[in-house]
């Protein structure tokens, strides 16, 4: 049994145009459709179909070859990425929660894709520090929101030169608007840490950064000079 997550059902665009966005867009067909409407049928947290259709039109502009995912889940957006990245493109993801873990294997061999995915078991943190300078082309970070911050100057460390982070669900449905006091306690880390992270990429002078209205919000960052971010989280 999931745990629901209560910003599912907090959009920040009409009711009407999300649905919209969700029926009316091209439909995914074949094993992934079928993996995409099982989670969305049981609640299971996933990319929103708007993210989908945009991530499809994305990659057929980038056509990234080295891709590193955050936050596996399911493995239903690495999946995805494989069927739209460069035909020789690898997909490394990262993925700490061992339910997910086992299922992303089944659904990796259900798409015969285990060629194309690496699969890191633990926590993102420390794989993030281990892995390439300079490797990526396409960074997906969708996984726990108040390590956004954290896990941010390394990111930008592998990120090639032009590469291109997408960073999910950063408007919690729209609460990171709100004054701290007036967010639930349980809620404070991550408005706190979101702010702090959004502060820092929003008109930074290397960075190109755009913020879409899609699902919960959707991060982009071209990554245009390299710049070293570690000043910015001294103390």
């Amino acid at each position: 049994m999931h745990k629901i997550n209560e910003m599912m059902d907090r959009p920040v665009v009409l009711d009407e145009v999300r649905t919209f966005l969700r029926t009316a867009q091209k439909q995914l067909d074949g094993k992934l459709g079928e993996i995409e409407k099982e989670a969305n049928d049981n609640r299971v947290p996933i990319i929103p179909h708007e993210t989908v259709t945009f991530f499809i039109w994305l990659f057929g502009q980038i056509k990234p070859k080295e891709i590193l995912e955050v936050g596996t889940a399911i493995g239903f957006s690495a999946g995805l990425m494989t069927q739209y990245m460069d035909q020789e493109g690898k997909i490394t993801t990262i993925e700490r929660n061992p339910i997910m873990i086992e299922k992303a294997k089944d659904n990796f061999k259900t798409l015969q894709i285990e060629d194309k995915v690496t699969l890191l078991e633990g926590q993102a943190d420390e794989w993030l520090e281990k892995l390439e300078s300079h490797k990526y082309d396409f960074i997906f970070m969708d996984s726990a929101k108040a390590k956004y911050y954290d896990f941010f100057p390394n990111c930008m460390r592998i990120l090639k030169q032009n590469g291109v982070l997408a960073v999910d669900d950063v408007l919690q449905g729209g609460t990171i608007l709100e004054e701290e006091k007036d967010i639930p306690r349980r809620r404070r880390k991550i408005h706190k840490k979101l702010n702090a992270f959004l502060k820092i990429v929003m008109d930074h002078p290397a960075l190109e950064t755009t913020l879409l209205p899609l699902g919960d919000g959707l991060l982009l960052i071209t990554k245009k000079e390299e710049f070293d971010f570690s000043y910015m989280y001294e103390t």
